[in-house]
């Protein structure tokens, strides 16, 4: 799971074209939203065009994202709960 939340960060960065912010800059717990990274909602919708392209991951579910995006390390356990085989 280590490699796994130090390449979401990565794509995080490239994704949401943070150039002002390094990997080792975003914690595994450390929220992604509002006190954390400061994302905002245009920033969730580029997180779940990031799960689909990288992960074939959907979420059907509207009320799944707060809680899967709060950290990267909730989006590794996400995508590793629910990734196609």
């Amino acid at each position: 799971m280590d490699k796994l939340m130090a390449d979401l960060k990565k794509q995080i960065i490239s994704q949401l074209n943070l150039q002002h912010i390094t990997p080792e800059q975003i914690g595994n717990d450390q929220p992604l939203f509002v006190e954390g990274l400061g994302l905002d909602s245009i920033d969730a919708l580029e997180l779940i065009v990031l799960l689909q392209q990288q992960y074939n991951i959907k979420i059907n579910n509207a009320e799944e994202g707060p809680k899967v995006f709060s950290s990267v390390r909730s989006m590794a356990e996400y995508i590793t709960a629910n990734q196609p085989a």
